[in-house]
């Protein structure tokens, strides 16, 4: 065996956890009038930032994070497993097997104890710890694996449909040691246990409204208030010893504004941002904390199913060149953020030098002339959210679009329930507001789920057979040199395809106070906390 080398159909109920995710990852900021200076792009890059200085560990207190949306259940197979959507809780609950670090670039062990692979890379052998017990004192041993995994899978989780497309098997040799077979290969599959995944979920947790979490992580859940509050416990048998936390309380203050202004006046000890304007804030305060970018962040999916305007590659190319994403910053956010038409920032590892199509009313408007004349109407109905900056987001969108010919109709909708129906479930629209969402390391799962054809997020927008066979051949690269060159050749065929108008990056910050320490970050803008103390 090599040693791993450092680096990069649905059920309904969880295709609406996902959708939800989507919609939160999108949604905007509160449209105040007082906007932050638009950030340097070179202040983006994904890592810890401004970390402070640390004396030695201290015992005791409870950390108060202010979270950036409420997750319905903390089950990995249910809920999007990210920072954003309850990814700091369901690590601090469950532990994951493997975890990416931002400083090396790589994946390393966690609860886990090693993952070796095959030099073909389609055989992976997962060593686990000896003597790690769950929460209800049951051992996590091979057995507790599979299952967890075969319940992930059964339940339909984000990343479900690419693992059983690229997992045949998963067989335990012996109690500490379990053997994924691939089909096909794959270097980067270790990312694959630091998500959803790699959160191994206790037999006696059960599943649906009977639910309760439990995990081997370094804390359990002590109580919920629904739209208020939860509480989290030290778990003092914790497999790498009691956490220095006596807990964590998590508050859903559900504006992001509060919960910023809350952790600037010290009520809060961390926070999660998403907003252009904040983070931008945030990131020019110094703030110490965990920054991620995620391309394809503020995007307007496109449904190109027939009997949509998009259904024609001109109609969307045209949207697409009839657009400039920096007035649509300024609009929403006063500048902030990092607008851009590219799929990548220039401050993303994976920026490349193939250019996006550019803004261009007039050859827009040929596009929109040459559709006409084949029959299209001109009309498009534009679908987003009703707070301040998607408003100002959809009317900006609206003006451009009619500049070049179209007959553009809004549809701002009242809640989060309305716009995942249209989009995720129904697939009634013709263009939304959206959240693609790709993220630094390790991003061929989201990119599967959201563009391949057996994707199970892409919600109508154009797939091919040419954007499949640079996926594939990007999930068997083994270095980024050889990613990186796939990056700019699926821009090359986003340029032709035309998914989605893109309207920037956008940049995720877990921030936390000065007197917190021992943070440790892995991917999908989430944290550990089994090593956090509070001085």
């Amino acid at each position: 065996m090599m040693t791993m080398k450092p680096r990069a159909s649905r059920p309904l109920a969880g295709l609406a956890a996902l959708a939800l995710a989507s919609v939160v990852l999108t949604s905007c900021a509160s449209g105040d009038d007082e906007k932050s200076e638009p950030g340097d792009a070179a202040t983006y890059q994904t890592g810890l930032v401004n970390i402070a200085d640390a004396g030695e560990p201290e015992q005791g207190g409870t950390m108060t994070f202010g979270a950036y949306s409420e997750p319905a259940v903390l089950d990995p197979a249910e809920t999007i497993v990210a920072g954003s959507t309850g990814g700091l809780e369901m690590a601090a609950i469950y532990d994951v097997l493997m975890r990416w670090n931002s400083a090396d670039n790589s994946v390393q062990p966690q609860l886990a104890e090693s993952l070796e692979h095959s030099a073909d890379y389609r055989t992976w052998t997962l060593t686990l710890r000896d003597g790690v017990e769950f929460s209800d004192g049951t051992p996590l041993d091979a057995a507790a694996v599979k299952y967890s995994i075969e319940r992930y899978v059964r339940l339909g989780a984000d990343e479900a449909m690419l693992w059983s497309d690229n997992v045949s098997s998963i067989s335990t040799p012996d109690e500490l040691t379990v053997e994924f077979q691939l089909r096909t290969k794959w270097p980067t599959f270790d990312y694959m246990l630091t998500t959803g995944p790699g959160m191994i979920v206790a037999r006696s947790a059960g599943e649906g409204e009977s639910f309760k979490p439990v995990g081997a992580g370094a804390f359990t859940l002590a109580s919920h208030k629904p739209a208020e509050s939860l509480s989290l416990a030290a778990n003092k048998d914790y497999w790498d010893g009691a956490p220095n936390l006596d807990g964590i309380k998590v508050v859903f203050l559900n504006d992001p504004t509060a919960t910023f202004d809350s952790f600037e006046s010290d009520e809060l000890d961390a926070a999660f941002t998403r907003e252009p304007d904040l983070v931008d804030e945030a990131v020019q305060g110094k703030f110490q904390g965990f920054l991620n970018m995620v391309s394809l962040g503020s995007v307007a999916v496109i449904n190109a199913q027939e009997g949509h305007p998009g259904s024609d590659p001109r109609v969307r190319q045209a949207m697409h060149m009839a657009i400039d994403p920096e007035v649509i910053a300024e609009r929403a956010y006063g500048g902030a953020g990092l607008p851009g038409n590219g799929i990548f920032a220039s401050s993303s590892v994976w920026a490349n030098d193939v250019d996006p199509l550019p803004f261009d009313p007039e050859a827009a408007k040929k596009l929109v002339d040459e559709a006409k004349a084949d029959g299209f109407d001109g009309k498009v109905t534009y679908m987003d959210a009703s707070d301040p900056a998607s408003r100002e987001t959809a009317l900006t969108v609206k003006a451009f679009l009619e500049a070049v010919g179209f007959q553009v109709k809004l549809d701002l909708v009242s809640n989060v329930q309305e716009q995942i129906s249209k989009v995720a479930i129904d697939q009634n629209y013709d263009v939304g507001g959206w959240g693609i969402s790709w993220r630094e390391a390790g991003p061929y799962g989201r990119m599967f789920a959201t563009l391949h054809s057996e994707g199970n997020l892409s919600v109508g927008m154009a797939t091919s057979p040419e954007l499949d066979a640079l996926f594939d051949e990007f999930q068997a690269a083994e270095t980024e040199d050889e990613q990186l060159d796939i990056m700019g050749r699926i821009q090359e065929q986003w340029n032709e395809q035309v998914p989605a108008l893109v309207y920037g990056s956008t940049g995720e910050f877990l921030m936390w106070d000065t007197d917190v320490h021992g943070v440790v970050d892995s991917t999908n803008s989430m944290v550990l906390l089994d090593d956090a103390w509070i001085d």
